[in-house]
């Protein structure tokens, strides 16, 4: 790539970074995807990406309502397959994209950061699909009134796979898989059980401060799904990006919908959009689309530069260094945009 460089990478970052423009792509490794067995991660290793996948699930219900099986203002009450008798019936589809929906989070990160807490009451192999995720929030108390405020909620994106999977009558990974990944050429991504990871996949690991680690087994849900916890390679999300933005997942209508900075997230140029976050600069132009995700384990960013048709990728099989990454890089892309 004649514009860019490789970026100063800390000796300690375990994965891998690609960058792509029309120029070409520039990429590198680091690290181990099996420490044990000293294999080493390269362009084409599979990543867990957390949170990350939640713009698949915003897609998907955006493939729903341009196919006019549902609406954006659909609310709650109109799905009676699962049961939720403390949240608000008017919760609408729009709330729960836009994590503006007021209902109680089964991890709340504004209380706790620690995920892997979760799952010493709550043996995490039994979350094996969507529906094993309510137990964990449908007896509490909303927290807000809906459409009042910005709040991240992993639990909102469970509700919109259960909306998927009752419109579709398919499973929500079925439906994500060859809905997005098979049109947008993903071919070697998909949400992979923990206990049958496919070969070329990276295992997640915890580091202690003593030097001591372990894999994040036990640390996450056996299977992703809604909210979290897919697995891409980077080649996989670079065409992914390129993908949507050429409209081949959605047509030109939606995919403005799915950009548009439906509510402020901060006082620093942050929005949110369907499954995506926006960053501005201060004209309010839009500096970047991207996607992150943390879970014991994982750490991931990616983005779409649009001034400069730049599509970067970070995945790591850390619990952090994908930021870092993500800095040096952008350090880079700003002397480009400037």
């Amino acid at each position: 790539m004649p514009h860019f460089t490789h970026p100063s990478i800390d000796e300690t970052f375990s994965g891998v970074y690609l960058l792509t423009n029309r120029n070409g792509s520039i990429h590198q490794s680091y690290g181990y995807a099996n420490r044990s067995e000293q294999i080493q991660h390269d362009v084409t290793t599979r990543f867990g990406i957390a949170s990350g996948c939640k713009l698949f699930t915003a897609i998907a219900i955006c493939q729903l309502v341009e196919q006019g099986k549902l609406s954006f203002s659909t609310s709650l009450d109109s799905f009676q397959t699962f049961a939720l008798p403390h949240l608000s019936p008017n919760v609408t589809v729009h709330q729960l994209l836009t994590h503006t929906s007021g209902i109680p989070d089964y991890f709340d990160e504004s209380v706790s950061d620690d995920f892997e807490a979760l799952w010493r009451d709550i043996p995490m192999y039994r979350l094996q699909q969507l529906r094993d995720f309510l137990p964990l929030f449908q007896q509490k108390s909303m927290k807000d009134e809906p459409g009042s405020r910005f709040s991240y909620n992993n639990a909102g994106y469970i509700l919109l796979g259960l909306i998927v999977e009752d419109v579709t009558g398919q499973s929500f990974t079925d439906y994500v898989e060859q809905s997005i990944f098979h049109p947008a050429g993903m071919i070697d991504s998909g949400y992979f059980s923990l206990d049958a990871l496919p070969s070329r996949t990276a295992l997640g690991y915890i580091d202690h401060s003593d030097g001591t680690w372990r894999t994040n087994q036990y640390a996450i849900p056996i299977k992703g799904g809604a909210d979290g916890g897919a697995y891409v390679t980077a080649q996989d999300m670079t065409k992914f990006w390129k993908s949507l933005f050429s409209h081949q997942l959605l047509d030109t209508a939606s995919t403005s919908l799915l950009l548009t900075p439906h509510v402020t997230v901060n006082d620093r140029g942050g929005s949110y959009g369907y499954g995506l976050w926006i960053q501005h600069h201060a004209s309010r132009d839009v500096y970047k689309y991207h996607v992150m995700g943390y879970d014991p384990g994982v750490s991931f960013h990616s983005g779409y530069y649009p001034e400069i048709d730049t599509i970067s990728v970070i995945c790591s099989n850390q619990s952090d260094g994908a930021f870092d990454v993500m800095k040096q890089i952008e350090m880079q892309i700003g002397e480009r945009i400037e």
